[in-house]
């Protein structure tokens, strides 16, 4: 369902939330993110050994990274990866920003940078590969994402999301979703939107399957990732 439809949908159609967090569907996925999280972080622990100690001879700086993002309810959580930016990136990106219009403009449109000169040549390899995405599992376990969910945004983006955003926010975002597998950072901020609305308006666990396999070739491709 197109964004733009969603104000008068939200109100008049059965909540998708119902069939999402009702009690036996919210037990369900909530058993399956536990799960496959905890079995997918312990066979990652090795590789993820590997990348923090490509980091710390990478560059200096802390080898995990966290940001504010915004969950379920609108509460903001701290969402980690493997850093793949320089130390105290966000510190220049004003300054920087303010320098340069056209990524000025990028930024204001999308929150993402295309050739982004404060990411280090190992995080473009991670970022690619999408590994720097590794730390997620724990945000998975810990509740704060659920294996397939709607794009975890930052508070900036909430303006962006309209009437979209009472949606949104019914849900707990994902560690993968449709987005995700339907181009990332190639798709324009409005059809963003409208794959993160279809997403729980057509939830089923079929769908979450579906989602889940799809993920791998995609990240084996790299298509929209940076």
């Amino acid at each position: 369902m197109p964004a733009q439809q969603l104000p008068g949908a939200v109100e008049s159609q059965p909540d998708p939330a119902l069939r999402l967090l009702g009690a036996r569907w919210q037990r369900l996925k909530r058993v399956v993110d536990v799960s496959a999280s905890a079995f997918l972080a312990l066979v990652a622990l090795p590789l993820a050994m590997l990348i923090a100690t490509a980091i710390k001879i990478d560059s200096p700086g802390p080898v995990l990274f966290s940001h504010t993002r915004i969950g379920r309810g609108r509460r903001p959580f701290r969402l980690w990866k493997f850093r793949s930016m320089v130390d105290d990136a966000d510190a220049g990106l004003e300054d920087y920003l303010r320098g340069d219009p056209e990524h000025a403009r990028e930024w204001s449109a999308s929150h993402k940078l295309r050739d982004d000169p404060r990411v280090t040549p190992l995080g473009r390899f991670l970022r690619k590969t999408s590994l720097d995405e590794l730390p997620q599992f724990w945000n998975v376990l810990r509740g704060d994402l659920s294996l397939v969910g709607p794009r975890p945004i930052v508070a900036a983006e909430i303006p962006k999301y309209g009437d979209a955003m009472a949606l949104y926010s019914r849900v707990t975002p994902g560690l993968t979703g449709l987005w995700q597998v339907s181009g990332r950072n190639d798709t324009g901020y409005a059809r963003r939107i409208e794959l993160d609305c279809d997403y729980i308006w057509n939830w089923s666990p079929a769908l979450d399957m579906k989602i889940l396999l799809k993920t791998l070739p995609v990240i084996f491709h790299g298509r929209g990732a940076y």
